[in-house]
């Protein structure tokens, strides 16, 4: 590792300053301290979120949940109000990795580095959550611009997460069983606009929402109009763990079985 400056600042208008001078935030650091640690990155600055008050809580605002970016995935796993209105947000937090990262790692790292197998940006592609910064509002579906890459810019950082609360929803996850990452993971929801299936781990490219399965199961909410639609493996990923074809056949059956749970 490489040496660096460590901040640690009490006020977000502190953090965007240092930022602002080419400091690199750290959240819980499940992806930055480790790619330090094997030299694949070398900041000369690190500013510390840990202690800044309003990048955390969660809160029930109207309809919708707002997460703050800090919150452990230990924390949204079982907050109380995380667990009555989005359960499956809740279980979903609380099958991240093992107990030493859902400890450590914050659902606002997780969303702003959007890794191609990651869950929460399942769960924020399909509720349409809205994605709060320290200078504006942006919706999910303008967020996630493929892998590792999202709509930030230069020295903007994540502050919370709103929810729009589902009238039902459920994650299930195919793991790669020594990261724990998403092989295949389905968030499906029912919202207010309509069934939304979003796909993570799939695709190279990250996170994406299934438009021939939710136009299938918004004409018929059925185990059956999910298996009739056709899953194109072309542009899924293939590597050492399964092929692409395989992938394929997975979000079939995984929204299959997301189906049934919800019926």
């Amino acid at each position: 590792m490489y040496a660096f400056t460590y901040e640690r600042p009490h006020s977000l208008s502190d953090v965007a300053k240092l930022i602002e001078h080419g400091s690199q935030p750290l959240a819980g650091g499940q992806t930055l301290l480790a790619s330090m640690k094997q030299r694949l990155a070398s900041p000369e600055a690190l500013v510390d979120l840990s202690q800044v008050p309003e990048l955390k809580g969660i809160t029930l605002n109207g309809s919708s949940l707002i997460i703050g970016a800090m919150s452990r995935h230990a924390e949204v796993a079982s907050n109380e109000l995380v667990i009555k209105h989005i359960p499956a947000l809740a279980d979903l937090a609380g099958h991240i990795g093992d107990k030493q990262v859902r400890a450590m790692g914050t659902i606002g790292g997780s969303v702003a580095n959007n890794d191609p197998s990651a869950c929460y940006p399942s769960a924020v592609l399909a509720l349409n959550a809205k994605v709060h910064t320290n200078r504006r509002v942006i919706n999910a579906n303008d967020f996630f611009l493929g892998m590792f890459s999202t709509a930030l810019e230069s020295g903007e950082i994540i502050k919370a997460i709103e929810f729009p609360i589902p009238k039902k929803a459920v994650y299930l996850k195919f793991k790669q069983q020594a990261s724990r990452f998403a092989m295949v993971g389905i968030f499906l929801a029912q919202t207010a606009e309509g069934v939304h299936v979003a796909v993570t781990g799939a695709s190279s490219q990250g996170v994406f929402r299934h438009a021939g399965l939710e136009a299938a199961l918004n004409k018929s909410f059925t185990v059956e109009a999910a298996a009739s639609v056709a899953i194109d493996a072309s542009d899924l990923n293939s590597d050492i763990h399964a092929s692409a074809e395989y992938r394929a056949h997975l979000i079939s059956v995984q929204t299959q079985r997301a189906v049934k749970y919800l019926l």
